[in-house]
């Protein structure tokens, strides 16, 4: 199933996007898309809706240095365990609304990712189980203030701006992560190009070392960390996330007033 969360002239709802022969509907899920979806009986053409960010995170869950190449171009060695951090929920963004940069900051990154969506409370949950517990997949772009995290000893700041976690442009529940391209473009030239089988750690090693940590609540996304050729971005730019069988996350890119 395609689960998205639009904005309607009725309101903001989460749906599910359907193929049709008048184009891709949207019909509305009563409530939320965990378990077994109800549906309200209302729809929308995808043309007459906006896409919002997909899922309400309670928490976003990051891991750093997960491809050896992205490890050895910011200069150290792969991680033997999972390194991970947390953006806030009020840094995710949906499709097409602007990445602002902030004045404190005089380079901001692209990271294009894929992110897991988790569908169900979990702690200590095992590698083995872990699809249990996912409710899908979506594309993600970890925005980074490069500057202030190589000056603070810890990432929070240069992870944690507003509009500094786009999210979208759906979330795709039947979705094999373990081999797909992930592509980020900049204004239509191809910036990174790497497949998630490249993964130092997969999804399930992420998902049972989170776990161990911190209860996982549902809506809660994981990114799962950013492949070699990370780059700024301006404003005025355009900045495009592909993974092969989701979708095309698209942001454009401002200064702060």
């Amino acid at each position: 199933m395609r689960l998205g969360r639009i904005a309607s002239p009725d309101g903001v709802a989460f749906v599910s996007l359907e193929d049709s022969e008048n184009g891709v509907i949207a019909k509305e899920i009563a409530e939320h898309p965990f378990g077994t979806p109800t549906f309200t009986g209302r729809s929308w053409p995808l043309a007459d809706v906006r896409l919002l960010a997909p899922i309400l995170a309670s928490k976003v869950i990051c891991i750093g240095k997960n491809y050896a190449a992205h490890a050895a171009e910011m200069g150290g060695e792969a991680p033997a365990d999972p390194v991970i951090f947390i953006k806030p929920n009020t840094s995710i963004i949906g499709p097409e609304v602007p990445i602002v940069r902030p004045p404190s900051s005089e380079r901001v990154d692209f990271e294009g990712e894929l992110a897991v969506v988790i569908g169900r409370p979990c702690k200590d949950i095992s590698a083995a189980k872990a699809a249990d517990v996912i409710l899908g997949y979506t594309v993600a772009n970890d925005v980074t203030a490069r500057d202030q995290q190589a000056i603070d000893v810890q990432w929070t700041r240069a992870k944690g701006y507003d509009t500094f976690c786009p999210l979208g442009p759906w979330i795709e529940t039947d979705f094999d992560p373990s081999d797909v391209e992930l592509v980020t473009e900049l204004d239509g030239v191809v910036k990174q190009r790497s497949r998630t089988s490249l993964m130092l750690h997969d999804i399930g090693e992420i998902v049972e070392w989170i776990s161990r940590v911190m209860t996982l609540l549902p809506g809660d996304v994981i990114l799962t960390g950013t492949p070699e050729g990370i780059g700024p971005m301006v404003a005025g730019q355009r900045v495009s996330v592909t993974v092969s069988g989701l979708g095309t996350l698209t942001n454009p890119v401002v200064d702060k007033p």
